[in-house]
């Protein structure tokens, strides 16, 4: 299967081309505003690596979030203006998920934590299983001094990863059985690992919508979106 993998829910925006669970190309940028800027040159490039065309493509993955809510909206409109198109489903993704499988451990308790702005975190328990990690509960929108008493109370060795530098200064303080590690952000190549269930059952029809944990600052006319985002001219 061939897949297109978009992220931009957080300031790393990144594109990868995969065959099946191959990465054929792949590139990315931190800027936390130039989420538009980035997608469009960044699909041209990884199409011209490997000589494929939208037309090529079996699906298209989408970070849905949570996250920043320009970057999501960007990401789901281009996701969404491709996969119309060519007439494929569009996928979606969370950023906690894969953020999580890109967590380097082998026996402690993953917790991941997005900066969703205005002082409150996006944070979701994760345990390592063979070959990747299992969600063991509903993502979560914390403030800071929540998700510190969730990691004093966890029972186990814990590892937080995703934003951490984001927490204020000495959030994690204290919390001794907590050590942190990468990766900051998640990748395409990840999200498209953490979309591979779905897949398998994937349905142009289907839509995919934002997870913002959240109520957005204003409100989206959707329809107004996909009509002037990025490569919605091919439509």
């Amino acid at each position: 299967m061939k897949i297109v993998a978009i992220d931009t829910a957080t300031p790393a925006s990144s594109v990868a081309l995969l065959d099946g669970r191959e990465v054929l190309a792949t590139t990315s940028r931190v800027d936390r505003r130039g989420h538009g800027a980035f997608l469009v040159p960044a699909l041209d490039f990884c199409f011209d690596q490997v000589a494929w065309r939208p037309e090529d493509l079996d699906a298209v993955v989408v970070d849905v979030g949570p996250g920043l809510y320009t970057g999501i909206r960007v990401g789901i409109a281009t996701a969404q203006g491709l996969a119309a198109a060519v007439g494929i489903p569009v996928v979606g993704a969370s950023s906690l998920d894969a953020i999580a499988l890109r967590a380097a451990t082998g026996r402690r308790h993953i917790w991941v934590v997005v900066d969703v702005r205005r002082g409150e975190f996006a944070v979701a328990g994760y345990r390592p299983v063979p070959g990747g990690v299992l969600r063991d509960g509903a993502p979560q929108l914390v403030s800071a001094d929540h998700f510190k008493a969730l990691i004093e109370s966890d029972p186990d060795d814990v590892l937080v990863v995703g934003d951490v530098s984001e927490l204020p200064d000495g959030t994690l303080r204290g919390a001794h059985r907590a050590k942190t590690a990468r990766p900051r952000y998640p990748s395409a190549e990840a999200l498209a690992e953490a979309a591979a269930a779905s897949l398998m059952k994937a349905d142009p029809s289907e839509d995919v919508r934002p997870f913002y944990m959240r109520e957005p600052d204003v409100n989206i006319n959707w329809d107004l979106l996909r009509s002037e985002g990025p490569w919605a001219s091919e439509a």
